[in-house]
């Protein structure tokens, strides 16, 4: 049977092509290189401290020198950046510990750019982890209600953002979802002279429900109420789309979707729409469900962890952030 097309294309008969490996590769349209991955990696106080995350098999809380000890065996495997969560010892209202010149993510900054100077660390700048009530901005308490202040968080965003450049961070990543960050924070490092730092944003944060293990992970439930406030609606495509816009206003250098699989079509319409370059979150749920399936033998953890990147990589994605950055490059490099 026979397949006509309208206009320009001639009848044509399907056939089936033998697909050896070599002509499936020449035919491939997208394709995966371990140069594209990012490892989350989660800092705490100590020495010799490997803490497991119970929901995330593989994943660890880490001091400053098993985290080098990590880093290292993932860029040996092949992977070129780290993504940099910070644990501090206390927390408190005004989260001192995020912007403070000793905390555990400058003095982690500093110590991979002495051992791993070709490594490109990049530091989340977020307030929840350091912040007594676990949300990512300044809270207001009255009688009736607490409240997210928006302004008064910027300044602490951007103070936190320029700790982790002055310790050596090639990039920083805001992840709180204020309004005005990008541009708090670009003000800020180019009024220090860091006018080259890049600023990769958390561009289209969604509240999600697969963002459950990370909080295990990085200590930083909320105490109260959720972030639905200031993260967005997973039910909003085009609002997404103005904030991509007024991140990109602002300065963003490289734009981020978060969760990645459950919001291809966001990635791809950031891809489309922008053009700038783009990078997708695989969060921690989808890596702990891979885990899980694939401990009870339902699923291969490698095909599909392959086939997953895959997809958003086709979706539009330039970097992939992923918690199986290193395991991908090994499966990469092995064929």
């Amino acid at each position: 049977m026979s397949l006509h097309f309208v206009g320009q294309f001639p009848a044509y008969r399907p056939r089936r092509l033998r697909q050896t490996p070599a002509l499936r590769a020449l035919m491939r349209e997208t394709h995966l290189n371990a140069s594209h991955l990012v490892l989350p990696l989660f800092a705490r106080t100590g020495r010799k401290l490997r803490r497991p995350v119970a929901a995330m098999p593989g994943v660890f809380q880490l001091s400053p020198d098993e985290l080098l000890r990590e880093a290292t065996q993932a860029h040996q495997a092949g992977v070129p950046a780290v993504l940099l969560f910070g644990l501090p010892e206390a927390k408190d209202a005004k989260a001192s510990g995020a912007y403070a010149s000793n905390g555990i993510v400058q003095q982690t900054v500093r110590l991979l750019k002495k051992h791993l100077p070709q490594l490109l660390v990049i530091t989340d700048v977020c307030l929840c982890e350091y912040m007594e009530h676990g949300h990512c901005g300044v809270v207001h308490k009255s009688a009736k209600d607490a409240r997210i202040l928006n302004d008064p968080t910027l300044d602490l965003l951007a103070r936190t953002a320029a700790s982790h450049v002055e310790a050596g961070a090639d990039m920083v990543a805001p992840s709180d979802m204020m309004d005005g960050r990008v541009g708090a924070i670009r003000q800020r490092l180019d009024r220090l002279g860091f006018t080259d730092t890049p600023i990769m944003s958390y561009a289209a944060k969604f509240a999600s429900a697969f963002y459950g293990p990370f909080r295990e992970a990085a200590e930083s439930a909320p105490q109260f109420g959720d972030r639905r406030s200031y993260q967005m609606d997973p039910a909003n495509a085009n609002e997404a789309m103005r904030e991509v816009a007024l991140d990109i206003h602002e300065g963003a250098d490289i734009l981020m979707v978060k969760p990645a699989l459950a919001y291809l079509d966001i990635l791809q319409r950031v891809k489309q729409e922008f053009g700038y370059p783009t990078a997708a979150y695989s969060v921690s749920a989808e890596y702990s469900m891979v885990k899980a399936a694939a401990a009870n033998g339902w699923i291969d953890e490698r095909a599909l962890t392959l086939e997953s990147l895959l997809a958003m990589k086709r979706a539009g994605a330039d970097i992939l952030i992923t918690y199986a950055a290193t395991d991908a490059a090994r499966w990469l490099k092995e064929g």
